[in-house]
């Protein structure tokens, strides 16, 4: 599923065909996703003007200039693909519709946006733009990691006493927003963290050092446009990159990276996922 890195990638993408256009028509090509689309939502976009395109968490969310906001969750397989003509950027034929090209907007200035979503895990919504955040998939969300809010004092406060793995404590959106599978791993081989320590045993300062590191391997990762691993692509249809540069994911009997270390890097399953780590240097 894609992760913040992979969400930030795409909303960027999507900015130049999107924002301040408005959407000349909206086609709804099925019924549902992964939830039903909420009622006469072809009619709700069409003529509405894209005001603001933000992301939170793994969610992108399009203020519209009718006061509804539109919740996109691409799930494990959606992306979202731009064909046409967007001022500065893209300038290609629209294709065929495809087989999964469930949603299609057509869009001021000549750009066509496609949610493709084959496995159909992906969401689509439609709320009131001044209660968004009470969204009930928004609702219970943490800090996102560049955000003020996600410091040190607060991270540290977050785990005290926690008896979960710390891996699974990154993973808990409602600590931090964003974080998934991908870049917990990465995160804690940087820090020299075992993925199995309890949360509330890894002492303070070790805590505080992890909001830096976050904020690294993600500023990395969207700077690279994400990882691909099968389904991920960005709003051009371009691969992400950053998959070249992991360090511990996906990355089992290989040698561990970290100068002078002599461990190799093994595999555990966590909460049924797949966690990647140095036995050796990370403790």
């Amino acid at each position: 599923m894609p992760e913040l890195p992979e969400v930030e990638t795409v909303r960027r993408g999507l900015e130049p065909a999107m924002t301040g256009h408005v959407i000349l028509r909206a086609e709804v090509r099925r019924p549902d996703l992964r939830w039903p689309f909420p009622d006469r939502m072809a009619e709700r976009l069409t003529g509405a003007r894209v005001e603001r395109l933000r992301r939170r968490s793994k969610y992108i969310l399009a203020d519209l200039s009718t006061g509804e906001t539109l919740l996109i969750h691409l799930g494990m397989s959606g992306r979202m693909l731009i064909s046409g003509q967007a001022p500065g950027v893209f300038h290609h034929d629209h294709p065929a519709p495809a087989k999964h090209d469930h949603v299609v907007l057509d869009m001021e200035g000549g750009a066509r946006v496609a949610f493709n979503d084959a496995r159909r895990f992906g969401a689509m919504d439609l709320m009131p733009t001044a209660t968004a955040e009470a969204h009930p998939l928004l609702a219970g969300l943490g800090p996102e990691p560049f955000g003020n809010d996600f410091a040190e004092p607060y991270l540290i406060a977050r785990l005290k006493g926690r008896a979960t793995p710390i891996k699974a404590a990154l993973l808990d959106q409602t600590v931090v927003a964003g974080l998934g599978n991908i870049y917990v791993s990465e995160v804690l081989h940087r820090a020299g963290i075992d993925p199995r320590r309890k949360a509330g045993r890894i002492a303070a300062e070790r805590v505080a050092g992890l909001v830096l590191i976050i904020r690294q391997v993600l500023a990395e990762a969207i700077e690279a446009g994400g990882s691909s691993l099968r389904d991920y692509r960005q709003a051009d249809g371009e691969l992400g990159y950053f998959q070249h540069a992991f360090r511990v994911y996906d990355r089992a009997g290989e040698p561990c990276p970290t100068p002078g270390c002599t461990g190799t890097i093994a595999r555990i399953v966590q909460s049924g996922r797949s966690s990647y780590y140095c036995p050796v240097c990370q403790r």
